[in-house]
């Protein structure tokens, strides 16, 4: 599947979001190595603490379903507007940890997508080998 037919299915993924506070839709798909694609979208909550992002929301259904790291072959995320959005600091971190650091993060917005990785938006990530055991 191309890059492109991702994009679709993220902003497919954004109209599930439940964004009464922010107004501001976020659509994920994580495209497997099988073909699969499993997809994320944002959940607000009026305790702004329970909120789950799309990004953490599609990564968990993708372990959930019994598939790892090795089985991701990239990340897409999806938003409206003009501007790009790169995923939180709570996000980049379990990407960190449940992604591999080169596989593809495409982030795309109406006007156009970059492609990055975890590696390059967390550099330093705090990982299983700081925990020295």
């Amino acid at each position: 599947m191309e890059i492109e037919q991702w994009i679709k299915e993220a902003y497919k993924a954004a109209k599930n979001a439940y964004a009464p506070y922010s107004n501001y839709a976020v659509g994920v798909v994580v495209a497997l190595k099988d073909g699969t694609l499993i997809y994320g979208c944002n959940i607000e909550n009026a305790a702004y603490g329970s909120t789950m992002c799309a990004e953490r929301n599609a990564i968990y259904q993708t372990y959930c379903r019994g598939y790892h790291k090795e089985d991701i072959i990239s990340l897409t995320i999806a938003v409206s507007g003009n501007k790009i959005a790169t995923p939180c600091g709570a996000c980049r971190q379990v990407l960190a940890e449940l992604m591999d650091s080169r596989t593809p993060i495409i982030l795309a917005c109406e006007s156009g997508y970059e492609i990055t990785n975890i590696e390059s938006l967390l550099p330093g990530a705090f990982l299983q080998d700081n925990l020295n055991i």
